[in-house]
């Protein structure tokens, strides 16, 4: 029997409850989280075994050459960790200015848009803080399902279709991700036995092989044979960093994102400008809380995009992006019969995973890993089967740019997309979650945020609700399962708008755990995003 596997049928999915949960996007991750809490294990190491797992589960997204972000909470303290790579020391603009002439940014593919990859070094510095098992272990699930393989399931399948004609002549591609000369077909047995190799090493060194060892010195070797740059010693001064996450108050919750470099903010800001108004009095599907959404948005990206860099390069400081004076002047812009392009304010003056899991003892993690675009650079080191993100073309290559803070220095970090959230009430954990994919991260933040604390929507359902995405300008992208009513009252309002019907590549992916309100059960409510192949599971 050959399947159609395209469902023409709305797939309603049922929040999951539990007192241990993981949620990913791909099953096998969840499943080898919840290895690890049956194992004795916390919420820390079931992060960190998902995350090892859906590497290879779902290479489109992301792989062992991966940036990361996470939240972890303790049971009561939250706390912030930036793992996103810094750019080689050879990176200037003369650099790029001589290979490449007058650019506005780095390559989008190859060895001169890979840093230097933070989600080795997230899972160590995580399981060195917070973990109870041995950090060989974590990688167990990972390293079995890379040795034996997996079936190809339907999203991640098409994903990889869809991105093999840019990546099949890029350095090590079509070696580690086109067997038989093809992307493989739904249901065919995908293995990849050099990153079992490289998983085996991360976990015997407590990942010092990827960090100058071994494989950092592999990576370089293959670099420099298809013209990079990057060396084991950019590896080796690599190091994570723990921050204090930035919040902002909405509806009596607190929603926390991790402070720039990093696009969380403009999740904080929109919901800043959104405080302003009484989204709950309007219909929740209806034009007017959608055409405000989508204004607010667009009034938090124009700072965004304008100011957010590497923290030490910025002009303006957080706090005075998140000002409440300032973002009432930014609301009272909004026109509630117009859409409009938005310029940047003056706060002066005032393809991605996410997975999340949480344990019967509170502990709960929120966390987000990435190779940036599908597939990242492209470049997949052969004998380890690294597969290195292009996270060094978020960088400027232009002084005069429109966000000169966010030009290209060595040992920098590029401006960066990829956001874990996570929201309490009164001091007090409540949910971790978010939203994957580019720009659509802290647009789907919002919206599933707005869905829950303004409407009273489940997790699940506000997981599942039809999205728009604010692309640039007055255009925006909904999915064709939104209300026809309300999609033409936008495009009379002046919105220019694509209905999409394929969501599994414009609308993002969310993973939700909420904790339950009763304190005297420790429990979950867990939702999947179905644009994705994912799971919540838990016991």
């Amino acid at each position: 029997m050959h399947f159609n596997f395209n469902n023409p049928y709305t797939s309603t999915r049922l929040p999951v409850m539990a007192r241990n949960v993981v949620s990913t996007s791909h099953p096998l991750a969840s499943q080898a989280g919840l290895r690890m809490l049956q194992k004795g294990g916390n919420a820390v190491d079931a992060a960190i075994a998902a995350a090892a797992a859906i590497t290879v589960t779902e290479p489109v997204s992301n792989g062992l050459g991966s940036d990361a972000f996470g939240i972890i909470c303790d049971g009561s303290a939250l706390h912030g960790l930036n793992a996103s790579g810094r750019a080689p020391q050879s990176w200037t603009s003369d650099y790029f200015a001589r290979k490449y002439g007058a650019q506005l940014a780095p390559p989008k593919r190859g060895f001169d848009s890979v840093t230097v990859p933070g989600a080795v070094a997230s899972w160590v510095a995580m399981s060195e803080r917070f973990g109870k098992l041995p950090f060989a272990d974590l990688l167990e699930p990972a390293i079995d399902i890379a040795e034996r393989g997996y079936l190809l399931p339907v999203v991640v399948q098409q994903k990889w279709a869809a991105a093999t004609p840019e990546m099949q002549g890029l350095p090590g591609f079509a070696q580690s991700f086109l067997p038989w000369g093809r992307a493989p077909n739904v249901g065919e047995l995908f293995q990849f036995k050099a990153a079992a190799r490289g998983l085996r090493a991360i976990a015997a060194s407590k990942g010092a092989a990827f960090y100058g060892g071994e494989i950092a010195q592999a990576i370089e070797a293959f670099s420099a044979q298809h013209g990079g740059s990057i060396k084991a010693g950019d590896f080796a001064a690599y190091q994570p960093e723990w921050v204090q996450p930035i919040a902002k108050n909405y509806r009596g919750y607190t929603l926390h994102e991790i402070p720039p470099n990093g696009q969380g903010i403009a999740a904080l800001i929109a919901l800043g400008i959104l405080d302003q108004f009484d989204l709950a009095a309007l219909a929740v599907d209806g034009v007017d809380s959608q055409h405000l959404q989508i204004e607010a948005m667009k009034l938090a990206f124009a700072d965004v995009y304008r100011y957010v860099a590497e923290p030490a390069s910025m002009e303006v400081t957080v706090e005075q992006m998140l000002d409440d004076a300032y973002l009432q002047s930014r609301a009272r812009l909004i026109d509630m019969k117009k859409a409009q392009d938005f310029g940047t304010g003056n706060p002066v003056k005032g393809g991605t995973i996410y997975l999340s899991a949480a344990d019967e003892n509170g502990m709960m993690v929120s966390f987000i890993q990435s190779n940036y675009m599908g597939f990242g650079s492209g470049c997949v080191e052969p004998s380890f089967g690294i597969s290195l993100q292009n996270r060094g073309h978020g960088f400027s290559l232009d002084a005069k740019a429109h966000n000169p803070a966010n030009l290209v220095a060595p040992g920098k970090r590029p401006f960066h997309t990829i956001i874990p959230a996570f929201l309490t009430k009164n001091g007090q954990p409540v949910m971790s979650y978010g939203v994957m994919g580019a720009n659509m991260q802290p647009q789907g933040h919002m919206q599933t945020l707005v869905r829950m604390l303004d409407y009273g929507q489940n997790p699940q359902a506000a997981c599942d609700a039809p999205r728009w995405r604010y692309n640039a300008g007055l255009e925006i992208n909904v999915e064709s399962a939104m209300n026809q009513a309300t999609v033409q009252a936008l495009a009379e309002r002046g919105h220019r708008m694509e209905v999409i019907n394929d969501s599994y590549q414009d609308f993002g992916s969310g993973q939700f755990i909420w904790r339950a309100g009763d304190p005297k059960v420790q429990g979950y409510v867990a939702a999947s995003d179905s644009r994705r192949d994912g799971l919540a599971a838990g016991f």
